[in-house]
């Protein structure tokens, strides 16, 4: 008997399968200078204990996307070892901080499945919560992603597409205990401008890029514990490339709108999320922002942003061409909603 695992392939996935993920993780200050390292990421909330405690919680949080990406890891061997790609996002809801200190675990349900119609891959969505030691779920998303067949032979399950939200309603977003920003200290924060200042449909450049770099995106893969073989694994692609991890792209575009959006403070939900193209060392992301709605919350100070975050290899504020499809240059398309300063 075989002492060692290849993944799972799509032929082995059952509809309702609920899957506990192996290995649980205790995030302590490491994770965050790494993150910051890595990431031009500067939100003041995740920077700062004492801007933290002036806005209602007990300390700064770990950054929204270090608990995403180390849930994300913990799925990988399970869900997307043998994975071609990683499709997209929805229905994410982040629903309570995470504090240095916590363990995070990982969970599953398969809730879709659907074969290629070229036979030798499909598609298999599931929902993924992240659980902290309490058994308390922080965050919850789901996520498809085609997988390769062992045998192209094999039966295909029966497809099952799931139904899935477009958006998460701003009634369902969880603004965190205590969270209060009727004292917010703009200056600490780094711009001044509030929920009412940004209007629906307005779009923002975001000026900057950053240059991918082969050591910095495998280092962050390791990271998150990310063991997919496609970002390190250079003969997994019949172009000798290795494919840049998607949350490595969604934490640069994220940590980039913060010249323009410095006040997006908490990510409090992903709605959609594609990866459109795929990004390899070399390459020069740039990121723009559109904004698609807005919504009151009933804490103090605080409204929500429903926020379109576009990561690109090209000029700002082009998305699809006239066919509908995306443009090449396009690497990422992120609905999601941010927690910000009225």
């Amino acid at each position: 008997m075989s002492k060692t695992a290849a993944g799972r392939f799509f032929e082995e996935y059952r509809l309702g399968e609920v899957i506990d993920h192996a290995v649980p993780r205790t995030l302590s200050g490491g994770e965050r200078a790494l993150y910051h390292a890595l990431y031009p990421a500067r939100g003041a909330l995740y920077s700062s204990d004492q801007f933290a405690r002036a806005c209602g919680l007990r300390a700064s949080p770990v950054d929204d996307l270090i608990g995403f990406h180390t849930v994300f890891g913990k799925t990988v061997p399970d869900i997307s070892l043998n994975a071609v790609a990683n499709l997209g996002y929805a229905e994410g809801r982040f629903l309570a901080p995470v504090w240095l200190g916590d363990t995070l675990r990982a969970q599953s349900e398969v809730i879709g499945l659907k074969q290629n119609s070229n036979g030798r891959s499909g598609v298999v969505w599931v929902r993924t919560s992240g659980i902290n030691q309490n058994g308390t779920v922080v965050l919850e998303y789901v996520r498809w992603v085609m997988v390769r067949k062992r045998d192209a032979d094999a039966p295909a399950p029966e497809t099952v597409l799931p139904e899935l939200a477009g958006t998460v309603r701003p009634d369902d977003l969880v603004v965190p205990a205590g969270l209060d920003f009727s004292a917010y200290d703009f200056t600490q924060a780094g711009e001044p401008h509030r929920w009412g200042d940004y209007a629906v449909g307005e779009r923002i450049d975001h000026v900057d890029g950053v240059t991918v770099e082969e050591a910095e995106h495998m280092l962050a893969t390791r990271l998150w514990q990310n063991t997919a073989k496609v970002h390190f694994d250079a003969s997994q692609r019949a172009d000798g490339k290795r494919l840049i991890y998607g949350g490595h792209v969604i934490s640069l575009a994220r940590a980039l709108s913060f010249n323009g959006l410095a006040n997006a403070q908490m990510i409090a939900a992903i709605n959609a999320g594609t990866h459109a193209n795929p990004c390899f060392a070399g390459d020069t992301v740039r990121a723009w922002s559109e904004v698609l709605d807005r919504a009151e919350t009933g804490a103090p100070g605080v409204g929500a942003l429903r926020l379109r975050l576009v990561a690109t290899k090209g000029h700002p504020f082009a998305l699809r061409g006239e066919d509908g499809k995306y443009l090449p240059e396009v690497l990422l398309d992120l609905d999601y909603w941010a927690l910000v300063p009225c």
